[in-house]
């Protein structure tokens, strides 16, 4: 059955995922209200023609407003949590992505919101052996996956589940990697993309993972809220890339030469000592044994129940590099202008596409 609304509600939308999905929600001539933390310096950014409401997941008293009025043919997308790659346990993480989940969905069944959209995480479903194909679950454990960030989506994911009994028409979706332009924040892919096209990467890593477009996902969430079952999980992913794959693609387009591709073993045991450093010198995560762990892991995932419900594709993954770099040099973020190659070598490398 498909659905009509007559408002999304979007939380997390001055986010990577949450501003593509606003912009793609009013292009499309809905009506959007959005939930803003206040003093966030990234409300600059979101675009034209949402109704920006002010409040914290963590605080149910400022989440009024946004919940104001008739919601019964009004659709939430939760978007708002917290990525880490830390080992750490940091209270923040579980406080935001299962506190602040169970607030949001909470309220959303109380003012009889139509239906909720859960953005959760394949981390949430355990990796399984190598070259297994990963498909949708509705059984869920922290106990079950490795890692702090893992562990609070999948005991979120679990809970938002559990309100189907209590009458709220819920529905998850499971991204993986998010990639493609917009990512302001500056992810860790993003990050080592750029370091690549500077020429500052001084080695890649015998490794990968699934990487979806984050405009597709977009796209396949609002097809989620419109004609995905209550009370079913969606997995909203991509294309398996390896590291190697993505810098070898954009050497093609005149960004640099592939860097010395280093073992996963040896990354792993650097791994310890760059999150120590990182953390005393006060510098944003980069290399964790978490994030060396999941370029190893098993990533096979299996996206065809969303494409035989309603027809989701992700776009060609060479499309999302290109958009992304290309983004990355209309908003400054990348000065550096690719090398013209070779027309021989040009056609060599499409052939090799």
């Amino acid at each position: 059955m498909e659905r009509d609304f007559d408002l999304f509600l979007v939380t997390g939308a001055t986010g990577f995922l949450g501003g593509t999905l606003t912009r793609f929600l009013l292009d499309q001539g809905k009506k959007v209200r959005v939930l803003v933390l206040p003093g966030d310096p990234d409300i600059a950014s979101l675009p034209e023609g949402a109704e920006v409401c002010y409040g914290n997941v963590l605080a149910l008293a400022t989440l009024d407003t946004f919940f104001a009025g008739d919601l019964s043919r009004a659709c939430l997308v939760h978007c708002a949590g917290i990525v880490s790659i830390a080992t750490k346990r940091e209270k923040i993480l579980r406080r935001v992505n299962v506190g602040g989940t169970k607030n949001i969905l909470n309220l959303a069944l109380l003012h009889g919101v139509k239906r909720a959209i859960y953005v959760s995480s394949v981390h949430a479903i355990p990796a399984g052996k190598r070259g297994e194909i990963i498909r949708e679950t509705d059984a869920f454990s922290p106990r079950r996956v490795r890692g702090q960030y893992a562990k609070s989506k999948a005991e979120a994911t679990r809970y938002a589940l559990s309100l189907k009994e209590m009458g709220l028409d819920l529905c998850v979706v499971h991204p993986s990697g998010i990639l493609g332009p917009g990512d302001r924040a500056i992810g860790n892919t993003t990050g080592a993309i750029l370091d690549f096209c500077k020429g500052t990467l001084p080695a890649s890593v015998k490794g990968g993972y699934d990487f979806v477009d984050v405009r597709d996902l977009a796209q396949g969430i609002v097809q989620v809220a419109n004609s995905g079952e209550s009370g079913e999980c969606y997995l909203l992913t991509g294309h398996y890339l390896t590291l190697n794959e993505i810098f070898t693609h954009l050497s093609g387009r005149g960004y640099g030469k592939v860097p010395k591709e280093l073992p996963l073993w040896f990354i792993k045991a650097l791994a310890p000592f760059f999150e120590w450093s990182s953390v005393v010198h006060r510098k944003k995560l980069f290399l964790t044994p978490y994030s060396a762990y999941t370029l190893g892991s098993n990533a096979n995932f299996s996206h065809e129940k969303a494409t035989a419900a309603f027809g989701y594709a992700p776009r060609p993954w060479q499309e999302t590099l290109d958009d992304l770099v290309d983004w990355c040099r209309e908003t400054g973020r990348l000065q550096f202008k690719p090398k013209t190659r070779p027309r021989r070598a040009r056609r060599r490398l499409q052939k090799e596409e």
